[in-house]
């Protein structure tokens, strides 16, 4: 049979075992562990010039090259140790690969951020003779750790995610594994090598085996900070909405000047777009849209120093904006089939036909607070109707330009007038457009219905809009 795998790679990080692991894997008949192969500082271990004849200037103008040794040049089955910081190519090649298996090897956070301090601290990263060992106390930097820990959790949570999305697995190992010749043994077995060990490596001593209180000169500042993490991340806002990509078709742009305007449905556009009109002295229907991603990128070749904008607006206004374009009357721009669900599953009671003369102030509250209720379930993942952008979160719309670019300024409605001066300095232009007033043919309505209610609401709804952007009451 054909082994299941043609190479491995093991994802660690400094301080977690990884030295140990390595020297016991390469005590198998049959597998070849090669170092740190794509360290961006060396390539294998810090004393040597090469590895499977790729010097550290060949690894770089091909990386593929180097895992392409590692997979036909090792003796049996070939691999590496990579960090978070490694070469983030190497990263994508391995991932994209079903052949490579993959290694995750991880420890307690406090513990590999002390063990990295100590062995700054002392010089000393490797230890095979305990009459040399280097002992020292370091201080705990309560910020330091918050940052390592960060990185650690992004890069496992990334790996985590890449592998689902990809229906890969790992073998996962803790730290204290590693001195299991079970554990070890069923690596080799994971890998398709036949051999087992009787024993593990001996060389490698474990550093620092003292209690972390002997370790820590600020030891009970370092247990407050310690209190203080979230560790089960109870502050985080739930997010179940389904990530945007970029909406580059409906991207604006001027007809001469060069700005680009990323519009956030359910804002106040039309105003924005009169204005970049203005600017170059021209109607609406001159500018440009209906790009796409090779357009685009030409239009901003040929435009140097453009800029890119978006507008966000009150959630409130925004979400009270989609429901009376696009919910309450009943035509060819309406969202007719998620009307009629709204209606017939959600109960929301919207008028039949387009409303009447009894539909006054307390239905439309009626209806718009139904609404919300079916935005809340929709945007939670509770709902088989599609989350459209008109309802999405800024927060997610904006976050899906960046797959394509970011907008260089997000402008808020209220100082819009001040935000569009601003840009137009930035393109040299000193002579711009008043802007038009921003109408809401729909405000009245909204300032007849709303009241703290209409804000628990909306403000529980878009949590992460109110908190990222600083958005406070909408009156």
């Amino acid at each position: 049979m054909m082994p299941n795998f043609d190479y491995f790679v093991v994802f660690a990080e400094m301080r977690t075992g990884s030295n140990f692991l390595e020297a016991n894997l390469n005590a198998f008949p049959g597998i070849e562990c090669h170092g740190e192969a794509f360290n961006p500082h060396f390539i294998g271990y810090p004393n040597r010039d090469e590895i499977l004849g790729f010097t550290h200037a060949a690894r770089e103008s091909d990386p593929q090259g180097l895992i392409e040794a590692v997979k036909t040049r090792s003796d049996g089955i070939g691999g590496f140790r990579y960090f978070n910081d490694h070469d983030p190519r190497a990263y994508d090649i391995v991932m994209a690969d079903p052949r490579c298996a993959k290694i995750v090897l991880t420890r307690n956070p406090v513990e590999s951020y002390v063990s990295w301090k100590i062995a700054q601290a002392t010089g000393q990263w490797k230890l095979t003779n305990v009459k040399h060992a280097k002992s020292g106390k370091v201080e705990f930097d309560a910020a330091e750790f918050e940052t390592h820990l960060e990185a650690l959790q992004q890069f496992q949570v990334r790996l985590l995610n890449d592998m689902q999305r990809s229906g890969q697995t790992a073998f996962y190992v803790a730290y204290e594994d590693l001195q299991d010749i079970d554990v070890m043994n069923g690596i080799a077995g994971w890998l398709g090598v036949e051999a087992r060990l009787d024993g593990l490596d001996k060389k490698l001593k474990k550093q620092n085996p003292e209690p972390m209180s002997d370790k820590v000169t600020n030891f009970d500042d370092m247990e407050r900070a310690l209190v203080r993490l979230d560790r089960f991340n109870l502050a985080r806002t739930p997010n179940f909405e389904p990530r945007r990509g970029a909406a580059i078709p409906g991207y604006i742009a001027a007809h001469q000047s060069p700005l680009l305007f990323l519009p956030v449905l359910g804002g106040p556009n039309g105003a924005v777009k009169r204005w970049m009109a203005a600017l170059d002295g021209m109607e609406e229907q001159n500018l440009i849209d209906g790009f796409t991603q090779k357009t685009l990128r030409q239009w901003k070749r040929s435009h140097p120093g453009h800029r890119g904008f978006s507008v966000i607006r009150h959630p409130v206004q925004r979400i009270h904006a989609a429901f009376c374009e696009k919910i309450v009357p009943v035509g060819p721009t309406s969202f007719m089939e998620i009307r009629k669900t709204l209606r017939q599953v959600f109960k929301v009671p919207l008028p039949g036909q387009n409303p009447g003369d009894d539909y006054d102030a307390a239905a439309h509250r009626a209806a718009f607070v139904g609404f919300l209720g079916f935005v809340k379930a929709n945007l939670g993942g509770q709902t088989g109707v599609r989350v459209d952008a008109w309802w999405a979160t800024q927060t997610e719309v904006i976050q899906g330009m960046a797959n394509f670019s970011l907008p260089d300024m997000v402008l808020r409605e209220d100082d819009l007038p001040l935000g569009l001066g601003q840009l137009a300095e930035q393109i040299g232009r000193d002579d711009p457009p008043d802007l038009d007033a921003v109408t809401d043919e729909n405000i009245d309505l909204l300032e007849a219905i709303y009241d703290e209610e209409i804000e628990g609401l909306v403000r529980d709804i878009y949590q992460r809009d109110y908190m990222g952007f600083g958005f406070s009451r909408w009156r």
